[in-house]
């Protein structure tokens, strides 16, 4: 690891140094127009953008929100579609890997960690992502 040497001449590895996290912003429909506003009132009156220049970004910024409408729409199906799976594995026999090694037991209920399914299992809750094998359970005698 290499050493990096402070402001004060403290010494140490650069694991020890974190750069300061900067919240990353999406862009939305208000900041493309103060962008398009900004850049308007700004531009030489004498040389003025296009008409095709003003259409070329309208129409990348259809693009963009088009864009970024699918993609929150995909994340929803896929939020429904982890639902629908482990409510599913309800009443079934799973196989569980743990840090541990593996767990037996049946599904007992689906409880929500946020926007994420887990599926409950004796008395802990697990991600759908640790089932190793699904089997229909044993009907009692």
């Amino acid at each position: 690891m290499s050493t990096v040497s402070g402001i004060n001449g403290a010494t140490g590895t650069s694991a020890d140094t974190e750069a300061p996290v900067i919240p990353q912003k999406m862009l939305n429909q208000n900041d493309f127009f103060k962008l398009l506003i900004a850049q308007m009132t700004a531009q030489d009156p004498m040389n003025p953008m296009s008409n095709e220049d003003f259409m070329g970004q309208m129409a990348q910024f259809s693009s963009l929100e088009q864009t970024r409408s699918m993609g929150d729409t995909i994340s929803s199906m896929r939020d429904e579609q982890q639902m629908l799976q482990a409510n599913s594995l309800i009443g079934r026999d799973v196989n569980l890997q743990i840090d541990t090694g593996v767990v037996h037991g049946t599904v007992t209920a689906v409880q929500m960690d946020g926007t994420t399914p887990k599926i409950v299992v004796g008395d802990a809750a697990y991600d759908l992502s640790q089932v190793l094998t699904i089997t229909a359970s044993s009907p009692a005698l």
